[in-house]
């Protein structure tokens, strides 16, 4: 069965919620996921968005992407004040973010004084200040907020998390983190760059660490959430593997849990030959987890002095918090942009039960606290490695 034919949006308003998109216009390598996954599910329906910083090529590629010409906008206030301003009161209801990152503070500032709920992507801001006035903001506020950590959207990933909890692989000792990719190997900045790398590989606006925000967050995100234990300090080396490099391509890192576990985390944006390849291990008193991205919808759980076990997604003896996220049985892979349109399909049904005052449903999603916390482990791995690797704190 997919337990996706159950729709709690439907069920409530007989409709799909009405979203508005900022960012991720055409040549964008996010910006069609996050529509694709939006959609998948039927929770929502883009209705309006803003897909560029310059207004007219706002407008247009609005409209390239089959939005009203009226609902195509030049910027953000317009769409917020807009929208707001309907006549029919079919406004938008909630805002999908995915702009540069140095965009994200002031667009889900904005988004959530108009009342609206947010989702956005990561890494949530560029300051630890920054994440620390949006925490507040959002509780203040009482909208759901939800960060596109996506690699926690996926079934087995929960399948983890929750053998960890229920002791499967007893106390966690160990917790190692790899993620490598391969797309600036070469000195990419000495050629021609497209509005991507342009705003990559400045600092002002990819923040103080390129590649901890880009992909150093997701690995931090993914090891916090299975291990189910906060990181208290890191020993690091942060910086450019490529001669002559002016942001961060490589970060080695030691870390050790609230919990007493221990373990290491290496990304790197350099890595000649890599795709996409992420590894997460766990290691408890009676056994480990691995999880690759490579090959996402299997688990790996090798009991100490037992037989290793490939757990599949959709096997029907998974944890509910897997089978959840699961759309087909196994043997029908399911993959990138399915884990982004979990998310969403969580984000939606939040918002269902915020507006019928009842209890939010019991899900892992990604908030903002955890943007503060990878916020936190940005400035805390920048000043370690500042230090000379130094042991160093992760603020409280």
């Amino acid at each position: 069965m997919n337990p996706k034919t159950r729709n709690p949006v439907l069920e409530a308003f007989g409709r799909p919620l009405r979203l508005g998109v900022v960012g991720g216009g055409v040549g964008s390598f996010i910006g069609p996921v996050h529509r694709s996954a939006a959609v998948l599910d039927q929770r929502f329906e883009i209705v309006a968005g803003v897909l560029s910083s310059s207004p007219e090529k706002a407008r247009a590629q609005g409209v390239a992407l089959g939005l009203p010409p009226s609902r195509a906008y030049a910027a953000l206030n317009e769409m917020l004040a807009q929208e707001a301003a309907r006549p029919d009161g079919d406004g938008i209801e909630a805002v999908a973010i995915m702009t540069p990152n140095d965009r994200h503070f002031d667009a889900c500032v904005a988004a959530l004084e108009a009342g609206l709920d947010v989702i956005c992507d990561k890494p949530m801001v560029n300051t630890l200040d920054e994440a620390n006035r949006l925490a507040a903001l959002v509780e203040r506020s009482g909208r759901v907020f939800c960060l596109t950590h996506n690699y926690s959207g996926y079934a087995m990933v929960r399948q983890a998390r929750a053998m960890v909890e229920a002791g499967a692989i007893g106390a966690v000792r160990m917790v190692h983190v790899e993620y490598f990719q391969g797309g600036m190997a070469l000195p990419v900045e000495q050629g021609p760059l497209n509005d991507k790398l342009r705003w990559k590989l400045d600092v002002g606006r990819s923040g103080p660490s390129l590649v901890l925000g880009d992909i150093g967050t997701h690995a931090h995100q993914l090891a916090c959430f299975v291990a189910g234990s906060a990181i208290e300090r890191v020993c690091a080396d942060v910086g450019a593997v490529v001669p002559e490099r002016s942001v961060d391509d490589y970060a080695a890192l030691l870390w050790r849990f609230a919990n007493g576990a221990r373990g290491t985390c290496i990304v790197t944006q350099a890595a000649a030959g890599a795709e996409n390849n992420i590894m997460l291990r766990i290691y408890g008193e009676k056994g480990m987890l691995e999880w690759q991205h490579a090959t996402p919808n299997y688990l790996r759980h090798a009991p100490h002095g037992g037989p290793v076990q490939t757990l599949g997604r959709g096997d029907p003896y998974l944890h509910s918090q897997s089978l959840a996220l699961t759309r087909w049985t196994r043997g029908h892979p399911e993959g990138f942009v399915e884990s982004f349109a979990n998310l969403y399909c969580e984000f939606a049904e939040a918002i269902v039960a915020l507006r019928q005052g009842t209890p939010p449903p019991t899900t892992w999603f990604p908030g903002v606290e955890t943007g503060r916390d990878g916020a936190r482990f940005i400035a805390a791995a920048l000043e370690s490695s500042q230090r000379g690797g130094a042991w160093t704190a992760l603020l409280t």
